[in-house]
């Protein structure tokens, strides 16, 4: 219980978004000196990196771990700025932020998620079912209401109110928003070419309230009544949020889960290239998910600071292995063994 609550209050505190979201104590290096390892960017994998450095301090008591969730846009930013010790983002880096880097880049996959539309809509007698074709459309602005004829044709004798949809979205340069558009890109080419289309910021409909961070999302979902919003399912699951089932590849809804979540990864395992920077904007999978999202650690791979650049190889190594079991009782999605032994091989490149 202790730790829903804290997880709740990172989650709803708007502050949390330019703090850091953790603190351990200082690391030795060799000649004596302090250790700060400074990171920052995705929302989506701030509570689980919060809990990694706090049971890290176990592990290396002396180390201290700081991390802003400001986005992963802002993250890849700072990253390539050089002013943070380790990036975060929740879309793979492309081949030109790559090329950028003065200090070389290694991109390691941390861990996965689901992306649920969440919503708030007090007394519904049962789960809300989305279609594939439907929650493009309301997305989009193009379902007014909560009652259209679209939800309820599979929806049959849910009490769907006769009320507005509200849709909730990112305005910060989001890697959740990558992720989400990425899929509706491939669902749908009006989606795709008449639409929004895919990326970190998109237009959203006029009628849209825009906030920031995946706890923001989720937080404005809490409040308002009639809304809908996309966010990572740890955050809905903590907030007791419900999540609408949606439709995959195969035709079947499937509910989100920390279950369903690993079922999808292990079914789309064929799709992981050896570089690791994988998308799967639809699943392949009759138990799948539609919606799931790696999230990476991005890493110099020259360091000005032996001492820094070992350090944080540690703490990263730690997080794909014994940090992995924390993610299941947080909503995460545990990495698969070799891709985890794959990101540690990443890891030799840092020096």
């Amino acid at each position: 219980m202790k730790l829903r609550i804290a997880i709740l209050g990172s989650i709803l505190a708007a502050a949390a978004l330019s703090a850091p979201v953790s603190q351990a104590q200082t690391a030795k290096a060799g000649d004596g000196a302090t250790l700060t390892l400074r990171g920052a960017g995705a929302t989506f994998p701030a509570p689980l990196y919060k809990k990694w450095i706090a049971a890290y301090r176990k592990v290396e008591p002396t180390t201290l771990v700081e991390y802003a969730p400001v986005g992963s846009g802002d993250g890849v930013k700072r990253f390539l700025a050089d002013s943070v010790d380790f990036g975060a983002s929740d879309a793979a880096m492309t081949d030109d932020q790559i090329a950028s880097a003065k200090q070389g880049t290694v991109l390691v996959p941390a861990t996965a998620g689901l992306i649920v539309l969440a919503y708030n809509l007090p007394g519904l007698n049962g789960p809300l079912k989305l279609s594939r074709d439907t929650y493009v459309a309301l997305l989009m602005g193009k379902i007014p209401r909560w009652n259209d004829a679209r939800i309820q044709a599979t929806n049959p004798g849910l009490n769907l109110p006769d009320r507005e949809i509200v849709v909730v979205a990112r305005q910060d340069s989001s890697g959740t928003t990558f992720a989400l558009t990425n899929h509706l890109s491939a669902v749908s080419p009006q989606w795709r070419d008449r639409g929004p289309g895919v990326g970190k910021v998109v237009a959203w409909p006029d009628n849209a309230m825009i906030v920031r961070g995946n706890e923001g999302v989720a937080s404005r979902i809490k409040l308002s009544v009639g809304s809908v919003g996309y966010i990572e399912y740890s955050f809905a699951r903590y907030l007791g949020l419900p999540t609408a089932h949606l439709e995959n590849k195969e035709g079947r809804f499937v509910a989100p889960s920390d279950v369903v979540g690993e079922t999808t990864l292990a079914a789309n395992l064929n799709r992981i290239p050896a570089n690791l920077r994988v998308f799967i904007p639809d699943p392949d999978g009759a138990e799948s998910y539609p919606i799931i999202s790696f999230s990476w650690l991005l890493l110099k791979e020259r360091n000005a600071d032996p001492a820094k650049a070992a350090a944080l190889k540690r703490f990263v190594n730690w997080g794909l292995s014994e940090g992995q079991g924390l993610s299941s009782e947080l909503g995460y999605i545990r990495l698969p063994a070799n891709v985890a032994e794959l990101g540690k091989a990443a890891l030799t490149r840092v020096q």
